[in-house]
């Protein structure tokens, strides 16, 4: 790498940096979720003339920042509260999923123009996961209760890997006309997650024997800022899930602290990833905002009113499918319980409408939106792909905004602010 491009990359950080610290510092002035107030902020400024045009590479998100923000989540999260919510999780992660492929499929062919059906399983596919690093950012700034904060974000660690599975069979039905069985999906998704899962708890296990044979803090911290990288590259590198596996190796770790670290490690490593976690996120949602001006470039040929019509329209049917799916979700699992003969009470209606609202997207969706191909197998240009793109961004920008500001509203009329510190694994 030249000299001038260091000198630049440089200059980059530095200015991405400075706007981490001075929007994260008003939306602590405001009290508002500061996701919201650094993507806003980032889109605004992509607005100004003479600003820099900062273009959205999905290899860096996939390669550089993505491992060791699912890591910092993975690692704080409990593995006894994820496991007690597991079923609602594994709904929500696969269930909803394909389910909002499948209806934004059939909804987008009837209601967007110049959409078919193969057009709109790629979107679905591209906006049906929720995003780990949103719902982390926001759900715990808002005090939401513990269960509700482990069912978000033990959703959104998960449903990448169906996500991405139906994402494959779209891109696979529109780029060769090849639509995949659905046993070559299943077995696809198994050995993505099983693998995955696989190559995380090695990963872990090695890492975790190296920190006990190691007393020296800034080594045993050094150890659990590699190994998100080392899980993500060894998993992508057998063709699994680089997301399972660098969840499953920072839930081992995070359960495992207690007794690998130590003492001074156990202090420092919250510290320091808690920053880290902080910085990588601020750039993220900075760089969404800023992609707009590149956004646009591309559907020059379509009007403000109806491209406008058309977030309208996909928004509003993500939300609806969300809700729909949680409320029917939860009380069928209550109903099938009854029929098992195990006493529950019925679903909380507060509950499941706050885990329904709260379906943020970010940036992995905005990542796997770019990295669409541009020519189909017979040379043609894959089927409206800056539209998709175009579309996959703002719906990133309704739900981080308008579902994330509306968030505090609902929270304090369904009364579910809590208030103290229930993750009782946070410490050890």
């Amino acid at each position: 790498m030249q000299a001038v491009d260091i000198h630049n990359l440089e200059l980059l950080l530095l200015f991405l940096l400075a706007l981490v610290v001075v929007f994260a510092a008003l939306a602590r002035r405001f009290q508002t979720p500061y996701p919201i107030v650094l993507v806003v902020g980032g889109l605004a400024l992509s607005l100004l003339p003479g600003i820099p045009r900062v273009r959205l590479n999905p290899d860096v998100v996939f390669l550089v920042l993505l491992p060791p923000l699912i890591f910092a989540t993975a690692f704080h999260t409990s593995w006894q509260n994820m496991r007690r919510n597991l079923g609602t999780i594994l709904t929500l992660a696969f269930g909803l999923v394909g389910f909002t492929v499948v209806a934004v499929a059939f909804a987008t062919e009837r209601l967007l123009p110049g959409f078919d059906r193969r057009i709109g399983f790629v979107l679905g596919a591209l906006v049906a996961s929720t995003d780990a690093i949103a719902a982390s950012a926001i759900a715990r700034r808002m005090r939401l209760p513990q269960r509700i904060i482990d069912i978000l974000e033990g959703e959104s660690l998960v449903n990448d890997v169906s996500a991405l599975v139906a994402l494959d069979f779209a891109v696979s039905i529109l780029v060769n006309n090849h639509a995949p069985s659905m046993t070559e999906g299943c077995l696809r998704l198994l050995y993505l997650a099983l693998g995955g899962i696989a190559v995380g708890l090695a990963a872990g296990v090695i890492i975790r024997r190296g920190q006990t044979r190691i007393t020296d803090a800034p080594i045993e911290i050094t150890l659990t800022l590699v190994a998100p990288y080392i899980a993500y590259m060894a998993a992508e590198g057998i063709h699994a899930s680089g997301v399972m596996a660098t969840v499953a190796t920072g839930l081992y770790l995070g359960s495992k602290r207690s007794v690998s670290l130590s003492a001074r490690a156990k202090v420092d490593v919250s510290a320091v990833w808690e920053t880290i976690d902080f910085i990588l996120n601020g750039i993220v949602f900075i760089l969404i905002g800023l992609q707009l001006p590149h956004l646009l470039g591309g559907i020059r040929d379509m009007s403000a009113m109806e491209l406008l019509l058309d977030v309208a329209i996909l928004s509003c049917l993500l939300i609806a499918l969300r809700l729909g799916w949680v409320s029917a979700a939860s009380w069928i699992r209550y109903w099938f319980q009854r029929l098992l003969g195990k006493v529950c009470s019925c679903p909380p209606g507060n509950e499941t409408f706050i885990v329904g609202w709260t379906g943020m997207r970010g940036v992995i969706c905005l990542a796997a939106a770019m990295s669409l191909p541009n020519l189909l197998d017979n040379g043609a240009a894959f089927p409206q792909r800056n539209l998709l793109v175009f579309l996959t961004f703002c719906v990133i920008m309704v739900t981080l905004v308008v579902q994330g500001l509306s968030l505090p509203m609902l929270i304090r009329k369904f009364r579910l602010i809590e208030t103290h510190d229930v993750h009782k694994e946070r410490v050890a």
